[in-house]
């Protein structure tokens, strides 16, 4: 048989391309984002796509994917994969939430003391030609408070990193968070805005978070704070940040993401915080280091080849999560199916049919489908696999040997 084919798009690192060509995988490397009218030309006998955060899997793509078993999203968010499009298609989909945190917190606490000292500012005059030693405007970070509007992973790591540096720590989250260290957490978002000279946001791309730092919110943080966001494009109203920045009445910013990002290198991006006072502008460079790719090619490459092998789904994003032990001895059957009732008792009543003698079964559901794993001896009659398949629900049926 021919090899299965993996393709890798927007320069994933290459030891994700080595660890699939170790498990078997026929592996093509691109290095830019794809349109959809490429993707619908790239993904026929594809079974496993790569994406980072540029390329968008939209479910008219999907619709062309005719071998696509699963995506790897090698970056922390999947806002750019049509979630339900590909699990209504059986392809499970993977990323890596905790992968670059580190990456991530260090530019922060990198921003927070840039901005407290206006290095780019004094850089840029000296750029210029321009020598102007001056402490105006120039402070420490040490004794000063960071509010984290998030309080995730990545938070939680800006808050001890913060905290060594002797800054005050507050939070805030919707969901019930244990604090790290001396942490304090806030009630609400005005209360945190209120009483930061720093405000960092980490939250999620839900919709709810579109638009959550807007101008009555940066009204509310006290005269010269500064506002850093490195979570999503849309959390942070630009124009409305712009102006609070040549008004004076924020002193700094810091920006990795926004709402609109090119889907290539080059020139040609535009923002309405370019040239605004003591405003550090990185091109959702947050998680792009050489050690966060590394350690994203490699638990992203691992939990695909897990799924492949083993029809394991555990911190898969959008099917069932099931853990599975690995299989001694017998067959796989993977059942992905609409989450009716009665899908499970059909499964059941055609292995019993079939004399099917099962040595493990497992089934995990959410709200719109169901994921059943059965472990069966060797030796079965091959008709089971065209019942199994000819149930009403069935999205996509597997077999492991």
């Amino acid at each position: 048989m021919d090899k299965p084919r993996a393709l890798l798009l927007e320069n994933i690192h290459p030891d994700a391309a080595a660890r699939l060509a170790a498990a078997g995988f026929a592996v093509t490397r691109r290095p830019d984002a794809s349109s959809e009218a490429q993707l619908r030309r790239l993904l026929p006998g594809v079974t496993l796509l790569g994406v980072r955060s540029r390329t968008q899997v939209t479910a008219a793509a999907l619709a062309k994917a005719d071998c696509l078993l699963a995506i790897g999203s090698f970056c922390v968010g999947t806002d750019n994969v049509d979630l339900d499009a590909a699990a209504a298609r059986g392809a499970a989909i993977f990323n890596a939430p905790y992968s670059n945190t580190r990456s991530v917190a260090e530019l922060v606490i990198g921003e927070v003391i840039m901005l407290m000292r206006r290095v780019c500012d004094r850089s840029r005059r000296l750029h210029e030609g321009v020598w102007d030693k001056s402490s105006a405007g120039s402070r420490e970070v040490r004794g000063k408070t960071l509010g984290i509007i998030g309080y995730g992973n990545i938070g939680g790591q800006v808050g001890i990193l913060a905290e060594a540096l002797g800054m005050r720590v507050l939070y805030h989250d919707l969901v019930e968070k244990l604090s790290l260290g001396n942490a304090r957490r806030c009630a609400s978002l005005a209360e945190l805005l209120r009483q930061s000279d720093v405000v960092t946001v980490h939250v999620d791309d839900r919709a709810r978070n579109a638009g959550l730092i807007g101008a009555r919110e940066l009204a509310a943080m006290p005269a010269g704070a500064m506002i850093i966001n490195a979570s999503r494009g849309k959390v942070v109203d630009l124009q409305s940040l712009a102006r609070a920045l040549r008004r004076g009445r924020l002193s700094g910013a810091a920006v990795d993401v926004f709402p609109q990002e090119p889907a290539a290198d080059g020139k040609g991006f535009r923002s309405p915080l370019q040239n605004a006072p003591n405003v550090i502008l990185t091109p959702h460079v947050g998680g792009s280091t050489q050690e966060a790719q590394s350690n994203i090619a490699a638990y992203v490459s691992d939990r695909l080849n897990a799924y492949l092998s083993m029809g394991d789904t555990f911190y898969c994003v959008n099917l069932p999560q099931v853990h599975l032990p690995v299989m001694r001895d017998s067959h796989r059957l993977l059942h992905i199916h609409r989450n009716v009732p009665g899908v499970m008792s059909q499964i059941s009543s055609i292995l019993a049919a079939h004399g099917i003698n099962i040595t493990g079964q497992y089934l995990e559901t959410n709200e719109r489908v169901g994921y059943a794993i059965t472990d069966i001896a060797k030796k079965y009659d091959k008709r089971v696999l065209q019942s199994l398949a000819d149930i009403k629900e069935t999205i996509r049926l597997r077999v492991l040997f």
